[in-house]
């Protein structure tokens, strides 16, 4: 800590923040209009005890250095300057101000009229200055010690075609586990505890996606009604990992237990990913709180109407947008990504409504000036970069048009994907690239299947259970008359909306989450599971649960007999995944022949056994669909320059009401092909099950089944001579050359993502 009268030194402007380096602490911070700065100290009961003048400014950064400072110290700024709101400025010395650079923080918001940088209820509105001292209502920054014992930390470094994303919430994840002491749950601690490990590496995932773990506060208005923002999209530390996850209390140790958790998810072989919310902050609009960046420099950090800068340009439907034309904003970014990096060790980032930071001037531009810095950054251009590639604002909806290296929430995957299970027409075509890889998206710009994140459900919108159980959203419980989330859920209750006995419904139900799952897995591109749907957790047909920070949202490890069979299910079909090289090709399939068999390496077909013809694709009433995988035609060579081969896979998806009979293909000499699972049964089959080639095989009405040709079959396929018929023509007969609707006129009405947040 630190004891009065407090020794005062100038200090530098770099590094940003608040430093420890053994001796003392050096703080900076930037604001270009500030016309004062102040830092003002408190101790551990949260009493103010020092306001310094930082009088020492050099390139629109103020700076002091404490000698006698150490870590464990709490402290906040308060910045003069004009309250205008006409021109953008918001200045308020009375309202004690977080460090946008604060590594950690402590204590909760406690909403009070003191909050708001204007009067609260008066004529003017945001008009005319409060000066009401906020301190006692406000969290407080704390100092660290950045020392952290890595050992031989490592970053497992998992290719990204051979990756499995599973996505979850810190808190919900484990805040009902009972394997998990008490003290443990709902923790990042609880997150890295051995029950936990355990369950990711029986089901097989490679990469944790945690929502939000910067320092978030809830919205005033949510507090009111005794919820709060759980999800944790409401930013407002970029820096500090959210202290109540944190399993000691002591401020400032959710940095090493944060570290802690990461330390031990890389001795197991997973990545961790942080869900990142850059497009807006907790400040709001106009109205709302003034708590960092709104009373350290409004005019900088924000977008501001063109119009009257006393209101912001809101993107996000949250309030308030960032001005990244501005340095020093970009430079938080940069920043904050570079620290999460370097120092914390995570393995990439989920931008959260991504558009908005690639807005300049109100255009999306995919060459805009934040993707031309990440990617001439030798630290976070090496770490796996993820855009939810849309927004609310004009033009906002960017899917595939993300620049290089980077991958996307495919909402057309998700889209497609539910359509057609749910029995929708005009599908086919659409399922064909969202199955291979959605190389109508991502293939003319260089890109590879990979950056398709292809994703059925998330924490956005209805669970996996819920959506083959509920037709409406069922948010009543968010106290806003069910008004908020998303309408066109492409959701279907298979004929009872919500719980049922029915066994014929149930069955369906249970048939429906193998569907999706089995899609999921297999398609080209990287799978994203939502943590939960691998036994269908529930939330009662609420599809925007981002303020239920109950039983509603947290994971429910009471599983019973349905979900137990569906979690076995889960991880024998990402058994499949990662056994399978031809289910992670890095390069889109070409549908020609091979450079060195003469097979091609994808054929479409149709139930009687022949290929798919563009008449069939045309057909709006078809709604099933096969697909050929060739394994000894990946063309593809492995890390070490050896040729990948494979099993050759038979995907068979029937979406129609009715059974259908597929014909399965002709195959050389004596070969028969293996069934490996098909969705009608509950359970993986615990026999071999052989067919013949070109026999009969039917299919349950909405359902999905997978065989494979055994690897062996390569030791049979010889290169044919110039001329000679091809194999395809000896399996399929003469065909032409594999066909799609084309991009341009496929049938895909994108729906856009409705957060609420």
């Amino acid at each position: 800590m630190i004891v009065k009268p407090v020794k005062v030194w100038p200090g530098r402007s770099y590094p940003l923040g608040a430093t420890w380096d053994g001796a003392g602490v050096n703080f900076a911070l930037f604001s270009d209009t500030a016309t004062k700065v102040q830092l003002c100290l408190f101790d551990e009961k949260g009493v103010e005890f020092s306001k310094i003048e930082m009088s020492h400014h050099t390139d629109q950064v103020w700076h002091v250095y404490l000698p006698e400072a150490t870590p464990g110290l709490k402290y906040g700024f308060r910045v003069n300057g004009p309250y205008l709101p006409q021109e953008g400025h918001r200045f308020n010395p009375a309202k004690l101000l977080l460090d946008p650079y604060a590594r950690a923080i402590d204590g909760d918001i406690k909403w009070n009229d003191s909050l708001f940088g204007y009067v609260v209820g008066s004529s003017e509105e945001d008009l005319k200055k409060d000066d009401k001292d906020n301190a006692p209502y406000m969290p407080k920054c704390v100092v660290v010690d950045p020392a952290f014992s890595w050992g031989n930390d490592t970053r497992p470094q998992i290719p990204w075609h051979k990756t499995l994303i599973y996505e979850l919430h810190v808190k919900g994840f484990t805040a009902l586990h009972p394997q998990i002491p008490p003290e443990m749950r709902a923790t990042y601690a609880g997150l890295s505890s051995t029950v936990i490990i355990d369950y990711f590496h029986t089901l097989g995932i490679t990469a944790i996606e945690l929502m939000p773990v910067h320092q978030f506060i809830p919205e005033r208005f949510l507090s009111e009604k005794n919820l709060t923002n759980y999800w944790g999209y409401n930013s407002i530390g970029y820096f500090a990992p959210h202290a109540k996850y944190s399993s000691s209390g002591v401020a400032g140790q959710q940095v090493d237990e944060f570290k802690t958790m990461v330390k031990t998810l890389h001795r197991e072989g997973i990545e961790v990913i942080l869900d990142v919310v850059y497009n807006h902050t907790a400040e709001g609009n106009h109205l709302g709180p003034t708590l960092c960046f709104r009373g350290i420099d409004n005019s900088s950090y924000y977008n501001l109407s063109p119009q009257n800068k006393r209101y912001y340009l809101d993107y996000t439907g949250c309030g308030n947008s960032p001005n990244m034309l501005n340095q020093h904003v970009l430079q938080l970014i940069m920043d904050s990504l570079r620290y999460w990096v370097t120092e914390m060790h995570v393995d990439g980032f989920r931008f959260d409504l991504a558009s908005t930071l690639a807005r300049e001037l109100h255009d999306v531009n995919r060459l805009g000036v934040f993707f031309d810095v990440i990617h001439q950054d030798p630290v976070i251009s090496q770490v796996k970069l993820i855009a939810e590639p849309w927004d609310l604002g004009p033009g906002g909806y960017q899917v595939g048009n993300f620049p290089v290296l980077w991958a996307e929430w495919n909402g057309k995957y998700r889209d497609t994907i539910r359509r057609f299970w749910r029995g929708d027409p005009q599908q086919v075509g659409d399922l064909a690239y969202r199955l291979s890889g959605s190389s109508d998206l991502y293939e003319t710009s260089g890109r590879r299947p990979y950056a398709s994140i292809n994703f059925v459900t998330s924490h956005d919108g209805f669970t996996l259970n819920d959506l083959v159980s509920y037709d409406k959203k069922h948010n009543e419980s968010n106290r806003e008359d069910n008004k908020d989330g998303f309408d066109d859920n492409l959701s279907w209750n298979c004929g009872i909306e919500g719980p049922t006995n029915d066994p014929l419904i149930v069955n369906l139900r249970e048939r429906l989450k193998r569907n999706f799952l089995s899609s999921l897995i297999l398609a080209q591109g990287v799978p994203m599971l939502l943590a939960g749907d691998e036994f269908g957790r529930t939330q009662n047909g609420n599809n925007n649960a981002y303020c239920q920070d109950n039983e509603t949202s947290w994971i429910n490890w009471d599983i019973d007999t349905k979900g137990q069979e569906l979690l076995e299910f889960t991880r024998f079909i990402i058994k499949v995944f990662h056994k399978h090289p031809i289910l992670q090709r890095r390069r889109f399939f070409s549908g020609h022949n091979s450079n060195h068999l003469a097979i091609k390496d994808l054929t479409w077909l149709h139930p009687d056994g022949r290929e798919m013809a563009k008449s069939d694709w045309n057909n709006s009433q078809i709604r099933y669909l096969g697909l050929r995988l060739a394994g000894d035609a990946i063309d593809e060579v492995d890390e070490h320059g050896d040729n990948i081969v494979d099993d050759t896979l038979l995907i068979l998806l029937n979406a129609h009401y009715e059974p259908v009979t597929f014909k399965l293909p002709q195959c050389p000499s004596d070969e028969r092909w293996e069934l490996v699972l098909d969705t009608k049964n509950p359970t993986p089959f615990s026999e071999l099950l052989l067919f013949e080639c070109g026999s009969r095989y039917e299919m349950e009405t909405r359902s999905l089944a997978l065989f494979k040709l055994p690897r062996i079959r390569h030791t049979h396929i010889k290169k044919l001579p110039p001329k000679a018929t091809s194999e395809n023509e000896l399996l399929f007969g003469k065909s032409t050359q594999m066909w799609f609707p084309s991009p341009k006129t496929a049938r895909n009405s994108d729906s856009q993502n409705n957060q609420n947040k």
